[in-house]
């Protein structure tokens, strides 16, 4: 149905199992993005989906770095961000169990009469059909940095902080998997492996992000912004004592904790640029949340929209996301340019939708895809601060991609699996 409409198609995706939030899948035309869009449009009403119209896409971690006026890497991989004109759209309730379609009034029917004829009869593929390929002989993914490069880099980002030049940075790496992928099939293991609230599959010309993300960068609706940073990661255990153990330990761990609240509060920071005084908010700290393969240390900031702000005003404020890039944030920035040897590309950027109506929805590229018909790369990365342990800092790197390279049939590479990890 929505493959006959045309190349360029969106999931945004509440996850395999979702029992709440909304789910929506359809096309539209390439755009740019507008940055004049109002923020203070009226609460939606709950029952009718949140987004019926405006710009689904992502924005490359360069993009945000060049408006910040810090030094960057130009990226190869669709420089600068992706963005659809939405024409059509099936809406997904899942608290509701409802369905909603839109587009606009002149094939509105039509659109209709396709949608039902399309869930009329779902014809699920078998395991089999849906992992085709997965069981050919693994790849290996090419890191860009080995571990014991990447520890360098770390004691590095310590030097920087013993310093003064920062306090907090968050290093990152990249693996490329070379080869042609079935999309579809990859994202099928990417969310059964670790389904997220705001998973993606987003195809814009020859590039597909495919992501299991599961931190939301941005929420704007009724006047208000929400933003929900993730520092903090511990591996997931399928022994439910050494599990509850682990969440424990990131709950209680000082360093994590630091590094957590260092990014809360340049989030506070940054929405007060666009928000009305008094009104920025920690709506929950300390946070820890759960997902099939690790659990994260999450902590929720919102403000009350300056009247007047738009999405342009809030993205200068706060794009990219202090969580990708340290603290102070240009100075952080400026530095990991010249650690980590190359563009982040779509990794460390945002996507989701952003409405007509100033409603938006932007999520964080990380635990994600990007493929290019010649290739597939995975970033992963972390926060340092001084009291970082260089080994650990390796290992939650690994622990990072592990999932998105099993998704694309890849092996890490030997050197991510060595001692050094454990």
């Amino acid at each position: 149905m929505i493959e006959a409409r045309g190349l360029d198609v969106f999931w945004l995706d509440a996850g395999a199992r979702a029992t709440e939030g909304w789910s929506f899948i359809g096309t539209g035309k390439r755009s740019s993005l507008p940055r004049d869009v109002p923020l203070d449009a009226p609460s939606t009403d709950p029952s009718r989906p949140p987004f019926t119209g405006g710009w689904v896409g992502w924005l490359d971690y360069e993009s945000g770095a060049s408006a910040s006026g810090a030094p960057f890497a130009q990226s190869e991989e669709t420089p600068g961000g992706s963005w659809l004109l939405v024409t059509h759209v099936v809406a997904f309730d899942h608290a509701r169990r409802r369905t909603w379609a839109l587009s606009s009034a002149d094939d509105l029917e039509v659109w209709t009469d396709e949608v039902h004829a399309a869930t009329e009869v779902v014809e699920r593929p078998g395991r089999e059909e849906s992992f085709a390929g997965a069981a050919a002989a693994p790849r290996v993914a090419e890191p860009r940095h080995t571990p014991h490069e990447y520890l360098a880099l770390i004691e590095r980002c310590r030097d920087l902080i013993r310093a003064g030049i920062a306090y907090q940075l968050c290093l990152t790496t990249r693996f490329t998997v070379p080869g042609i992928h079935d999309p579809v099939a990859v994202y099928d293991r990417l969310r059964g492996a670790t389904p997220a609230h705001h998973g993606g599959f987003v195809r814009i010309g020859n590039h597909t992000l495919l992501s299991a993300s599961p931190e939301q960068f941005l929420h704007a609706e009724g006047g208000v912004i929400r933003t929900r940073p993730i520092k903090g990661t511990r591996p997931r255990s399928a022994d439910p004592l050494e599990d509850a153990a682990l969440a424990a330990e990131l709950a209680g761990d000082r360093k994590e904790r630091a590094e957590n609240v260092m990014i809360v509060d340049l989030m506070r920071n940054d929405l007060s640029r666009v928000c009305v005084p008094g009104t920025i908010r920690v709506e929950g700290l300390w946070v820890v949340e759960s997902y099939p393969a690790v659990h994260q240390l999450v902590s929720t900031v919102s403000g009350r929209a300056d009247p007047g702000a738009t999405v342009g005003a809030l993205l200068d404020a706060t794009f990219p996301a202090g969580s990708m890039t340290g603290a102070p944030k240009l100075s952080a920035m400026t530095r990991l340019h010249e650690l980590e040897g190359g563009a982040r590309g779509v990794y460390a950027g945002c996507f989701g939708y952003i409405g007509a109506d100033g409603v938006l929805d932007l999520a964080m590229v990380i635990r994600s895809i990007l493929l290019d018909g010649e290739k597939a790369v995975v970033g992963a990365g972390g926060g340092i601060t001084w009291g970082s342990i260089a080994a650990a800092e390796v290992a939650e790197v690994a622990i990072k991609a592990r999932a998105p390279l099993a998704a694309l049939g890849a092996e890490t590479p030997a050197s991510w699996r060595s001692d050094i990890l454990n």
